[in-house]
């Protein structure tokens, strides 16, 4: 595999860290329970099985994998729960237009795709604990 240069690696490292961050943010609404209310009533979460517990656990995984994406642990892990979420979001909350409406989500599920596929790279605590670029 060729090598990956230092200016690549930060900007790897650059763009994991910042989608990482952004979306532990949208997760921290877990912790709001005026906007998780709010979610309750929308006609696709009512119709869900276990509804209430499936958002929890959905916002929950938001939180939970954006900090394990900002800091490069268990990146391929996080950012495959990562994708599989916003795609639910965007394709089945959202009704599928991610070419305008539900881009926001699509956008995250990218971006967790290539964090899933090229791993946390050389400055990740992956790397560090396994001694090597990307996660196992």
């Amino acid at each position: 595999m060729e090598q990956v240069k230092n200016w690549q690696q930060a900007g790897i490292t650059f763009i994991r860290i910042i989608t990482g961050l952004m979306m532990a943010y949208h997760g921290l609404e877990v912790f709001d329970a005026k906007t998780m209310a709010t979610y309750q009533d929308w006609d696709v979460i009512k119709n869900m099985p276990s509804p209430v517990f499936m958002m929890y656990l959905a916002k929950s995984a938001e939180f939970i994998t954006g900090i394990l994406l900002a800091v490069g642990f268990v990146t391929r892990f996080a950012a495959i729960t990562m994708a599989l979420i916003m795609f639910f979001i965007c394709f089945k909350v959202g009704g599928g237009k991610f070419w305008y409406e539900d881009q926001h989500p699509f956008l995250f599920g990218l971006l967790a795709l290539q964090y899933f596929f090229i791993g946390g790279g050389k400055w990740s605590v992956d790397a560090w604990v396994w001694g090597r670029v990307g996660s196992r």
